[in-house]
């Protein structure tokens, strides 16, 4: 094996490992499309099974517009559910916190000792974050 071999080889694998990128984006396009009906799907899938190249191309064309308007959709999507749950996992403020402890000390639920722990806990993580 030459020079040459071995760099139509890397082309070669690089053409194919591409190809098979392609095939992989459009089947996870196909099952992300709601407006195609399950025979449909099964349809595609079957002539991206039988004639790969062409049907690839043909699905470009024809449903390439509305590849794009999914994608977009699901990363939008992606991107609020992990905006939710950031915010429904972050503390609250300090001051918050220490309110809270207040109430708890102010109900009985806490003795006097417990606040100043408390306090201090939370005062300590806040200037922890904001030196970092």
């Amino acid at each position: 094996m030459n020079f040459w071999d071995f760099l139509g080889f890397l082309f070669w694998s690089y053409i194919f490992i591409s190809y098979l990128m392609f095939l992989f984006w459009i089947l996870g396009d196909i099952f992300r499309d709601n407006t195609l009906n399950g025979w449909l799907k099964a349809v595609w899938i079957l002539c991206l099974i039988a004639f790969p190249f062409i049907t690839a191309l043909i699905y470009l064309i024809a449903r390439g517009q509305g590849m794009s308007q999914r994608q977009t959709a699901q990363v939008q999507r992606s991107m609020s559910e992990t905006e939710s749950y950031i915010r429904s996992v972050a503390s609250s403020s300090p001051a918050d916190e220490i309110s809270k402890a207040k109430s708890l000390l102010d109900s009985g639920a806490i003795s006097q000792d417990e606040f100043e722990a408390l306090k201090a806990r939370t005062l300590s993580g806040t200037q922890h974050h904001t030196a970092v």
